[in-house]
């Protein structure tokens, strides 16, 4: 059984370099689906498990700014993929945390890739990794994919998650008592079209963002019967809380 692994970052982070590390020839490419964004996939075998990788369009966000951005979030959100790495440089951390809490607040899934950390430790900058992953809640990894540094490591987690063996919890972004109250209030409305199936606090957020894009995705994507409610009954609370 093959596993699906999507690949999320920044530009210029060395997303593209691991999965090529990663799939060496064993990719291909092509459009997305309607769309003119590339899509690239490979196949990675380790010892235990083969995988699928998707290299998603390199994005700052994952809202509904640009075709790439909502390339990127419906493949995690519809898709599913089984693990989803996102990739980080080790040198603006905290520009690029940005996309990896996006990401954290929809799959549990994930394993944060931080890359470029030969660049870092060249400038004097030290990521502790351990600190990392109990203030995300999920796994992090220190790697160089253009040095081949922390490979057999990435690789070991990838199978531990695939396997289930690892426990995650990621860090949920605490927003104001207003909105939380808000989100409360939507989050059962939406389990009772979607049930589990999608992540009821990361729709609530976009609903409130008035992220009509992501309406029309989701109708596109989720066959429901009472699918109408999305934007006649939950929408309807909407507003913006500048996630």
């Amino acid at each position: 059984m093959s596993h699906t692994i999507a690949l999320a970052g920044n530009p210029n982070t060395g997303k593209s370099t691991l999965f090529n590390l990663l799939t060496g020839l064993r990719q291909h490419t092509g459009n997305w689906p309607g769309k003119t964004v590339l899509r690239a996939e490979g196949e990675l075998q380790t010892d235990r498990h083969s995988y699928k990788i998707i290299d998603l369009p390199g994005t700052y966000s994952l809202y509904s700014n640009s075709s790439d951005e909502e390339v990127a979030r419906d493949y995690i959100i519809f898709e599913k993929p089984d693990i989803t790495l996102v990739v980080v440089d080790a040198t603006s951390l905290e520009r690029n945390l940005n996309l990896a809490l996006q990401v954290l607040e929809m799959t549990d899934r994930a394993i944060v890739c931080v890359n470029l950390i030969d660049e870092a430790r060249r400038k004097g900058v030290t990521v502790d990794k351990d600190k990392l992953s109990k203030y995300l809640g999920v796994p992090v990894v220190l790697i160089s994919a253009r040095e081949k540094i922390g490979v057999i490591q990435l690789l070991k987690t990838i199978d531990q998650m695939a396997e289930g063996l690892i426990e995650t919890k990621p860090y949920q972004i605490q927003y104001s008592l207003e909105v939380e109250s808000q989100i409360q209030e939507m989050e059962p409305k939406i389990k009772q079209i979607f049930g589990n199936s999608l992540p009821s606090r990361w729709i609530a957020l976009r609903i409130l963002d008035r992220d009509e894009h992501l309406l029309d995705a989701l109708k596109r994507h989720v066959k429901h019967p009472n699918e109408p409610k999305v934007d006649s009954e939950v929408a309807q609370g909407g507003c913006c809380h500048g996630a």
